[in-house]
């Protein structure tokens, strides 16, 4: 995959930064509430025993004829893993874009800014097994690529990306599980899906991964035809996950089409923010930095 130059240097000043609180080692710009020797000074407290005396402030004690110690707060590196949908509906796409590809732009960018300021980026692909893969993966994890951010470790992860393909059923809850498993301590757990999933398992999973304290961003991405419903003339409705057809009057069932769709978008976004899961609902036609630079922004303004 090759990332349009023009994206990465629109992207290029805004950190990508978790919401939460993340613990890691002492690179990067992201800050913990450990605390220890680092660059940002934050306040004193009274010197105790087993205190660094080194962290003596000698200022403060000639005015205060008593012992403080300065604090720290550690500025941590983050680990963030990008889990990508790859399941027959992140085919579909009428315009320059399916949603799978969409998504790896998106995700693309993000890992190569990640790495760029110095954080580690993991990749999970959600879908049915690769026939041809070495990889001994569960159910449900078509590839997966550990933390890392050297340069080569992002060309494997836009690679991975590039040669995705949209089939399949929907099995992103188990990959869901799988990364909870991965992640490990808190991380920034990003995932990508038009959260299409017959079994009603995906929702619990985002909320499972928050509940462990991740910090999780949900890129819900869909077609502009999937929200707008634009079709008039008799058409023959194909699943793009399995067999199931259907042939309607579009005419007749779009009223009714869009209002469930509408309340599956608002269902989903209430009940996830319930949780403290961030929801970005995507369309398509929307350019994806004019996306990520929204969603930076947002976060990196904290």
């Amino acid at each position: 995959m090759t990332l349009d130059p023009k994206l990465l240097a629109r992207l290029g000043p805004f950190p990508v930064r978790a919401r939460k609180v993340m613990e890691g080692v002492l690179t990067g710009l992201h800050q913990s509430r450990a605390y220890g020797q680092s660059v940002e000074f934050m306040e004193h407290k009274e010197y105790a025993p087993g205190d660094e005396i080194k962290n003596i402030d000698w200022r403060a004690y000639a005015k205060l004829d008593k012992y403080y110690v300065k604090r720290f707060e550690m500025e941590t590196n983050l680990r963030a893993l990008l889990v990508v949908d790859a399941s027959g509906s992140m085919a579909y796409g009428r315009g320059p874009l399916t949603k799978l590809s969409y998504s790896a732009i998106c995700a693309g960018a993000l890992a190569y800014l990640l790495s760029k300021q110095g954080d580690q980026v993991g990749l999970v692909i959600a879908g049915d097994p690769d026939p041809s893969s070495t990889e001994r993966l569960p159910a449900g994890v078509r590839s997966f690529l550990p933390f890392g951010a050297s340069a080569l470790h992002v060309q494997e992860l836009l690679q991975r990306l590039d040669t995705a393909q949209g089939r399949g059923p929907t099995l992103l809850a188990k990959a869901l599980d799988f990364a909870a498993e991965k992640a490990g301590r808190r991380a920034l757990v990003i995932v990508l899906s038009d959260l299409f999933d017959a079994t009603e398992r995906t929702a619990p999973a985002l909320k499972m991964l928050r509940g462990r304290r991740h910090d999780v961003l949900l890129l819900q991405v869909l077609d502009r035809e999937e929200l707008d419903f634009p079709f008039d003339d008799p058409t023959r409705f194909l699943s793009m996950e399995d067999d199931r057809q259907v042939e309607a009057q579009p005419r007749q069932i779009r009223e009714s089409y869009l209002e469930e769709l509408g309340k599956f978008l608002d269902g989903t976004r209430r009940d996830l923010a319930r949780a403290d899961v961030e929801v970005e609902q995507i369309a398509t036609d929307d350019p994806p930095d004019r996306v990520l630079l929204r969603l930076l922004a947002r976060r990196g303004g904290g």
